[in-house]
């Protein structure tokens, strides 16, 4: 894609792997310095090792994103380093097995919320913060097809995304005029470590089939697929879109 953000600031949530990981590839292609964090430092490490960047181009900063301490101070460790916050993909997040909603624990419903919803919630607040400030911003949540149509057998899942999208519409509206943008990216189920975990188990082959059957298209989206989606969300090009779910999704959500 021809698409730069040469000297543009970028924080990656989630960064260690899948859409985090491909993002911090492509985005540090493309010219941006990065922050880039996860829960997971061996995979946050793996990243940086791929990027091979100086610190004139990149920090890593491990974060558990449903921590306020932690996501404020890796905020505060990117603008320190950097002096700026332009864009930032708000990434990171968990699903559950797929069983039926009966069957999914109080713990897991309380896990998926803390991650995906107070993660995103955390993060934004800090960027948000820091894009007044400047006054300017782009803010792009990863959210999920099943943040627009139910989803049987990840209801936690389904629900943590449909808060996401929430936060996004009420944010952009909130910041609109503060030319801050704000939208939510919404794969389908696409092939990264994730969506591999949750179709583990005798039944996987078969779930995954299942799972492409879904979508008209008749596949699994790629990350790439998805991050040059991510990419377009935050580009200088694309400065008129706020507030918005968009479905990268193979027509999954035009049932």
């Amino acid at each position: 894609m021809d698409i730069r953000f040469d000297n543009k600031v970028v924080q990656i949530t989630g960064a260690g792997s899948g859409f985090g990981q491909r993002a911090a590839l492509e985005f540090g292609k493309a010219g941006a310095k990065l922050v880039l964090s996860d829960i997971n430092q061996s995979g946050l490490a793996e990243t940086m090792s791929q990027l091979a960047f100086g610190p004139d181009r990149a920090i890593a900063v491990a974060c558990d994103v449903s921590n306020p301490g932690e996501v404020a101070a890796m905020t505060k460790a990117g603008i320190d380093h950097f002096g700026a916050l332009d864009i930032a993909i708000n990434n990171a997040g968990i699903a559950n097995e797929l069983v039926r909603l009966c069957d999914i624990s109080l713990e897991d419903f309380d896990l998926m919320m803390a991650v995906n919803v107070r993660g995103a919630f955390l993060c934004m607040q800090q960027q948000l913060n820091q894009m007044m400030v400047q006054g300017s911003g782009v803010i792009v949540n990863v959210a999920s097809v099943a943040g627009l149509i139910g989803a049987p057998y990840l209801a936690a899942y389904a629900a943590s995304k449909h808060a996401v999208i929430g936060l996004t519409k009420s944010a952009a509206l909130e910041y609109a005029r503060k030319n801050i943008r704000i939208n939510a990216l919404c794969p389908a189920s696409c092939h990264t470590p994730m969506v591999d975990q949750v179709l583990q188990g005798d039944k996987g082959e078969k779930r995954g089939q299942d799972i492409a059957n879904s979508i008209p298209m008749g596949r699994l989206g790629s990350a790439d697929e998805i991050v040059h989606g991510m990419m377009w969300l935050c580009s200088d090009q694309n400065s008129f879109t706020t507030g918005q779910a968009l479905a990268f999704d193979g027509g999954l959500s035009a049932a």
